[in-house]
């Protein structure tokens, strides 16, 4: 057996054990060179079958990667600073919270460190008002984002602590787009997408552009509609499929690439803001090392969810191993992408 081959049985043992749980899922395995896909179950399409390693998946949060690689990419053109204060991308007036005299910067915005709450100013309410909602973010416009970030308050010190926020990550997405006077699709596209050669990577599922999607659905594994996320798109509008990721992945854990995105993704990798001794946040990314007695290998990530899909994208860059996983139902895909990422991990050692 060759190690494509081998790759591939790895990542069918993977997708079939996800496919217990979901409608259908697709798997990429990485080890060097060699790629091996994978997928089990079915589109949730009538007459589509099983996903195929082009089919566009909702990939949720793994959109910040793309956020924060294009605040990379920009940041090497000269585009923006890493430490510009975000209110200097927005509208003239608007108001952007600050606390113990230090602004949020757009590198606070792509480590998570910016101070600012998971969701937006009101929108727990309206979830609450509005359960069955198909799209909690569908009303995230720009005027609604920025008139509930003039009402935020800090929870922390930018740059003190890690706190969470989908609504940082969509206000940076917001900011380099309006900096760059483009849509965020637009940005993502020419900053990230093309030159990588990644052209089913989009936010509207627009399948006569980009590929056929797949059905999303809820944890009971009903049909549930696509999520939209309006002018928060930076923080999880993306579609995108396995071929593209693994494009993706390989560039960010290979550290070549076309002039000027290389360099922006060692950008990437040189931010860290330390959570513990173990783990931090790169810009965009997660990463740890696992203990000694775990191999003590490195691991990069970003998992994502929305209404009706689960996507991870994990990669080690020391032994250039790294693993995509797609699914079209409402339950998290992390610990059997974990696994089979360390398998990787542990043959290439």
């Amino acid at each position: 057996m060759d190690k494509a081959q081998e790759l591939g049985t790895l990542a069918l043992a993977t997708a079939e054990r996800l496919a217990r749980r979901h409608v259908g899922v697709c798997v990429a395995a990485v080890a060097g060179g060699q790629v091996g896909y994978a997928a089990a179950g079915t589109t949730g399409r009538a007459g589509d079958g099983t996903p195929g390693a082009g089919t566009l998946f909702e990939i949720g949060s793994v959109t910040k990667t793309f956020t924060a690689l294009a605040l990379a990419r920009m940041a090497v053109a000269g585009t923006v600073e890493i430490d510009e204060p975000l209110a200097r991308l927005l509208p003239e007036g608007a108001s952007v919270p600050s606390r113990d005299g230090r602004e949020i910067t757009l590198r606070h915005l792509a480590t998570h460190t910016s101070g600012l709450p998971r969701l937006p100013k009101g929108m727990m309410l309206r979830a609450l008002l509005r359960p069955r909602t198909p799209d909690p973010y569908a009303g995230c416009t720009a005027d609604v984002l920025l008139s509930g970030l003039a009402r935020t308050r800090l929870g922390s010190t930018p740059g003190r602590r890690l706190r969470y926020s989908n609504l940082g990550a969509g206000l940076l997405g917001l900011a380099l787009a309006r900096r760059a006077g483009t849509t965020y699709e637009q940005l993502v596209t020419a900053q990230v997408c093309a030159p990588l050669g990644m052209s089913a990577t989009v936010v509207a599922a627009d399948a006569a552009r980009a590929g056929r999607p797949a059905q999303g659905h809820d944890s009971r594994r009903r049909p549930t509609p696509p999520w939209d996320l309006a002018d928060l798109a930076g923080a999880g509008g993306l579609r995108s499929s396995a071929l593209d990721l693994v494009s993706y992945v390989r560039a960010h854990m290979d550290g070549d690439g076309p002039a000027g995105l290389a360099e922006a993704v060692r950008l990437t990798r040189e931010v860290e803001h330390r959570i513990n001794g173990f783990a931090w946040m790169h810009l965009g990314w997660r990463a740890h090392r696992l203990h000694p007695r775990q191999g003590a290998h490195l691991q990069i990530w970003h998992n994502g969810g929305t209404g009706g899909f689960a996507s991870f994208v994990g990669f080690d860059p020391e032994t250039r191993t790294a693993v995509v996983v797609l699914g079209n139902t409402r339950h998290s895909v992390d610990g059997p992408a974990f696994a089979l990422l360390r398998t990787l991990q542990d043959q290439a050692a």
